[in-house]
């Protein structure tokens, strides 16, 4: 068996450990003489899987206790209408921060459940930034403020929590999380797909503050009622069982991994590879301001995109896969998470350097 280098931005590489693991346990999980695909949500076998990726992942995140852990679905896609439902709580609107296409989609679907404020927007850079924190006009009476910490497609990060006073902290951390400590305490929600740093696509996760809870709009759905789902242990419906328990191997891995300070320090390390050589090398580039670079995904563009598929192509007949860039915004994009091993960025790196020299 031979795998590839994936540097898809999701769903993503997982840990090979993992997916061994899982593979010896699908037909019989802890010999209960069932796949874990199988089980009754509500069967002991399934809630000691649940209780467990808990756990691990309030202890991973150091989440405080005032704080709930839902498991739900929809993605952040839907997450970006779930929010407004449940965190407008009767006021006008909310603040959103644009640093992307992601937060261009959270603010498109805002938009039909209150006001939306766009309190300071990156669009002038062509998203090549972050605004800085004193040019945002925020309004103090806004429901909360929205960040996504992470662009996947442009490559965007947040390196610094912005302060935003009494007004709720929100940010959409689907590609960035479990990829680094974060103080929850400091945000009022979290929330974000599963499918980059911890798992299968179908499981969104949610971290919300417990007095934010309970002042759904009354046209929410049962199901993505976070009170209601935090009263019932996030099983008011059918969870994404099998979802749940490869999130709990990923954060069984990351724990033996030395947990979030040890994913920091190498995921730091994969992108000072990868970025040490593209400031080095005029052949290609990178679009994103320095101080803003994503550890998680790379975009960058070669000098002469007319190489673009001689690229691509090449990449792939070496063992590396998923490396075109959005299509919104062309070029490459090597997303480097969690799974990623620092040998995929050597590889990476190497076969770079080595089309330059026969194409340069």
């Amino acid at each position: 068996m031979t795998r590839v280098f994936n540097f898809s931005a999701g769903p993503a590489a997982l840990p090979e450990t993992v997916l061994r693991r899982a593979a010896d346990e699908m037909l019989d999980w802890h010999g209960s003489g069932m796949s874990v695909m199988e089980m009754s949500h509500r069967g002991k076998e399934f809630i000691a899987i649940h209780a467990e990726a808990e756990s691990l992942l309030r202890e991973l995140l150091a989440v405080p206790a005032n704080y709930k852990l839902l498991f739900m679905q929809g993605g952040a896609i839907g997450e970006n209408a779930f929010l407004p439902m449940n965190m407008m709580r009767g006021r006008a609107g909310a603040d959103y921060i644009d640093t992307g296409e992601w937060s261009k989609k959270s603010i498109k679907e805002a938009k039909k459940y209150g006001k939306v404020n766009v309190a300071a927007s990156a669009a002038d850079s062509g998203y090549t930034t972050i605004p800085p924190r004193e040019s945002w006009k925020l309004d103090p009476d806004a429901a909360y403020v929205h960040i996504c910490s992470n662009e996947t497609i442009g490559g965007v990060e947040y390196h610094f929590t912005p302060e935003v006073g009494n007004v709720p902290l929100v940010a959409d951390m689907s590609s960035d999380i479990l990829s680094r400590p974060v103080d929850v305490s400091k945000y009022g929600l979290i929330y974000g797909g599963a499918q980059k740093n911890i798992g299968p696509a179908g499981l969104t996760i949610v971290i919300v503050r417990d007095d934010l809870l309970g002042q759904a709009h009354p046209l929410t759905p049962d199901a993505f009622n976070y009170k209601l789902q935090a009263d019932n242990d996030s099983m008011l419906n059918t969870p994404p069982t099998y979802a749940i328990y490869i999130a709990g191997l990923v954060f069984n891995w990351i724990k033996a991994q030395g947990g979030l300070s040890a994913m920091a320090a190498h995921n730091r390390a994969k992108a000072a590879l990868l970025y040490d050589y593209l400031d080095a090398t005029a052949f290609y580039r990178s679009p994103v301001a320095r101080d803003c670079r994503s550890l998680m995904n790379v975009p960058f563009k070669l000098k002469d995109e007319a190489l673009d598929e001689a690229f691509l192509k090449g990449a792939q007949a070496a063992g590396m896969v998923q490396l075109k860039g959005h299509r919104s915004v062309g070029g490459m994009r090597a997303s480097i998470y969690n799974a990623m091993p620092i040998e995929g960025v050597r590889a990476l790196v190497a076969y770079m350097q080595d089309f330059e020299r026969r194409h340069g």
